[in-house]
Parts: structure tokens; sequence; C-alpha cells
């Protein structure tokens, strides 16, 4: 028979595993955009490579999460 410990553990994994899938959903996939759509410079290749989806450039995608807070 499970007891509290137990069952709070198993809310506590059940909210990581929700909150995890969302962050998955949330984050941009296919193909990068060539230039940045804030200031329409070049996004570096490496960029481009590394972070799937990105459609800003490195010091716009800051100054948006700066705004964000």
């Amino acid at each position: 028979m499970a007891d509290i410990v137990d069952l709070g553990n198993e809310q506590a994994e059940y909210l990581l595993e929700l909150a995890l899938a969302q962050r998955a959903a949330a984050q941009p996939s296919g193909p990068s955009a060539t230039h940045c759509e804030d200031c329409d410079e070049p996004i570096p290749a490496l960029r481009r490579e590394k972070v799937a989806g990105c459609t800003t450039c490195v010091e716009c995608q800051r100054v948006r999460e700066v705004k964000r807070g």
C-alpha cells in the first residue's frame, strides 16, 4: 500500500514529465532561417546548426529574452 510520500513522489514525477513534454512541444523544429527576422543580418552557420528552427541572431534573441523578463 502506498503511503503519502509515495503518492507525493508519483505526483512530482508526473508533473515533471508534463513540464518536459510541454517544453519539448514549444521548441521550434525544422530548418533554421538564414537571416534574422528582427535585424535581417545573416545567422551564423554554427547557430543554425546547433539551434534547430532558430529565426533570430544571438543578439536579437538576447534582446527578446531580456524583454520577456
